[in-house]
């Protein structure tokens, strides 16, 4: 055998796959397609304690954009690297994106959840899932840790906000993320701590003074305490003394109803009833070459650095 035929075998014997991972949303806006997208959200024990984010996922372009994304990563990283897309919920599923990655000759995969700020209701339920498929696929595991203080996802985000709020008079930036239960951080998830984190980076590198930023959460639901402050109170408040504002949601990768809906609809009429003059939407990251640059960055740096099993290294 020759030198170059035991090389490609060699590396075919150790390819590692990329799988981009979300939380998924409906197949269709069919009756049938939600009423089995929701079972199977449900009933999941660590996700169905806050559901209430599941319904801007109905009919959302989550899916569209994640398909983008897995895209435009693929080419990127080039044949050597595949790229599967797989939603925990709904399709493609984690599964076939699994099996799509084995029988490309991958024997190893790294577990890239969409979700720069950690959480158990988000990472968390992906991992979980994601390991155990892998087992039974005798797959090697890898996750790519939470990249919220990354330079280069900071300096995307940056860029897409200085593009939609150009040079003229000063406004004043609002940082929302969704929201999650303040029991959750108090049992130890890290997802507050990796939101504050984003926000100080993302002021620092727009060069906004202390005054000239506030952090929010949305998305409340129920009677339980919710990671605070709350996003359209804190938009009536600030209306008294920022007539114009720009709101950015560093932690949503790609644009659904969420985004398209709850803020820029509702929370802009919020704002405007309050005396506000101007709210201006960042749109999410989406598929922005510079974003999946970003990405393709993030991920190289993990798979140089060697993948480990185990769901984490």
């Amino acid at each position: 055998m020759s030198t170059t035929s035991t090389r490609s075998s060699a590396e075919r014997a150790r390819r590692t796959g990329v799988l981009l991972a979300n939380l998924g949303t409906p197949s269709s806006a069919s009756v049938a397609d939600v009423r089995r997208y929701l079972a199977e959200f449900l009933g999941d024990p660590m996700v169905v304690r806050a559901p209430r984010w599941i319904w801007w996922l109905v009919g959302s372009p989550l899916l569209a954009h994640s398909r983008a994304q897995a895209r435009a990563l693929a080419e990127r990283l080039g044949p050597s690297i595949p790229v599967a897309l797989g939603m925990r919920y709904g399709e493609p599923r984690l599964e076939s994106a699994l099996h799509e990655l084995r029988r490309g000759g991958c024997t190893r995969v790294l577990l890239l959840p969409m979700f720069p700020q950690e959480s158990s209701t988000t990472t968390g339920t992906l991992v979980e899932k994601a390991l155990e498929l892998a087992r039974a696929l005798e797959l090697e595991l890898d996750t790519l840790p939470a990249f919220h203080s990354h330079p280069e996802y900071i300096a995307a985000l940056a860029r897409s906000v200085r593009e939609a709020a150009p040079a003229g008079p000063a406004l004043h930036h609002v940082f929302s993320f969704h929201g999650l239960p303040a029991a959750y951080v108090a049992s130890g998830d890290p997802y507050l701590g990796h939101c504050q984190a984003t926000a100080k980076l993302l002021a620092a590198e727009l060069g906004l003074a202390s005054d000239d930023w506030t952090l929010a959460f949305q998305s409340r639901f129920g009677p339980q305490r919710w990671l605070e402050p709350y996003l359209e109170p804190k938009l009536v408040e600030l209306a008294a003394r920022h007539p114009r504002l720009v709101l950015v949601t560093p932690g949503f990768l790609a644009d659904c109803l969420e985004t398209l809906e709850e803020l820029g609809l509702r929370a802009r009429e919020c704002f405007r009833e309050a005396g506000g003059e101007e709210l201006r939407l960042v749109p999410c990251l989406n598929e922005r070459p510079d974003f999946i640059a970003a990405l393709e960055r993030i991920v190289r740096e993990r798979l140089e650095a060697g993948v480990g099993s185990g769901g984490r290294t």
